[in-house]
């Protein structure tokens, strides 16, 4: 009697678990306060504070540095943690190379209305691709690039898309084998909403594509990138490094792969 009371137990335990994910998991996911950047002072260079509306009539925040309109513009999709002003150490060195930039928060994120979700985060990037439109950049002039989760969103606007590049920084494989990582006692498949399967899309990129990975990472393991890499499609780069971690090291030597794939882009 006890021993069945103990496997009741046990099985409600777990439903309990399983109904706490399905219903939470999306906090468990995006954190729009948690910072796990490196910060800097300010914004080295100069941008515009622009608002930005999606298809469902979202307005979101960003900031567009433009030095020639004429030039390749880099759309930055940021990571899962944070706001914009965590990745102003890296817009900095951005901003050194000869091009224009446009960072979107996303939905619920830096204050913005709505909350995020893998469909909401695509509608946010058609929305700032439709901006930069309209402002008379093509998207042959484009480069996106995706930090972390945000892999997942430019590998998503990029497919079957012609753009002028792709940089991926610590790409994943997709959150159903992130999840199976973490929570490897759920059944992830069934359970997750936001699936962002990467490595069934990469080869829908078929633009100039650079993959960069820490082999320390710790939170996206290195193999997802190599792996991402592997699946990608020529014209494709990589910037591998033996030291670095999930945040990467903007240093010379990833800035100097930074700049040869930009200029190496037609």
């Amino acid at each position: 009697m006890f021993f069945i009371k103990l496997i009741s137990l046990i099985i409600i335990i777990y439903l309990v678990i399983l109904l706490t994910i399905l219903l939470a998991q999306r906090k468990f996911l995006y954190h729009p306060s948690m910072n796990n950047y490196l910060n800097e002072t300010g914004l080295i260079h100069k941008v515009e504070k622009v608002t930005i509306q999606t298809g469902d009539k979202i307005d979101l925040i960003g900031w567009f540095h433009q030095k020639d309109i004429k030039k390749k513009t880099l759309l930055f999709f940021h990571g899962n943690a944070g706001g914009l002003d965590d990745r102003i150490y890296k817009l900095n060195h951005i901003g050194d190379l000869d091009i224009n930039f446009l960072i979107i928060a996303y939905r619920g994120f830096n204050g913005n209305s709505g909350k995020p979700s893998e469909k909401g985060l695509y509608l946010d990037a058609k929305g700032a691709v439709s901006w930069l439109k309209s402002k008379g950049i093509d998207k042959k002039n484009i480069i996106l690039y995706g930090e972390s989760l945000g892999t997942g969103v430019a590998i998503e606007t990029g497919k079957n898309n012609i753009f002028a590049g792709i940089i991926l920084e610590s790409p994943f494989t997709s959150m159903i084998e992130m999840g199976k990582i973490y929570y490897p006692y759920l059944p992830v498949r069934l359970l997750l909403k936001d699936k962002f399967e990467s490595k069934k899309k990469i080869k829908d990129i078929n633009f100039p594509i650079l993959v960069m990975h820490g082999i320390q990472d710790k939170i996206v393991p290195f193999y997802m990138g190599k792996k991402i890499y592997e699946l990608a499609n020529q014209p494709k780069y990589n910037y591998f490094s033996d030291f670095d971690g999930h945040m990467m090291d903007f240093n010379n030597n990833l800035l100097n792969t930074l700049e040869s794939f930009v200029k190496s882009l037609k």
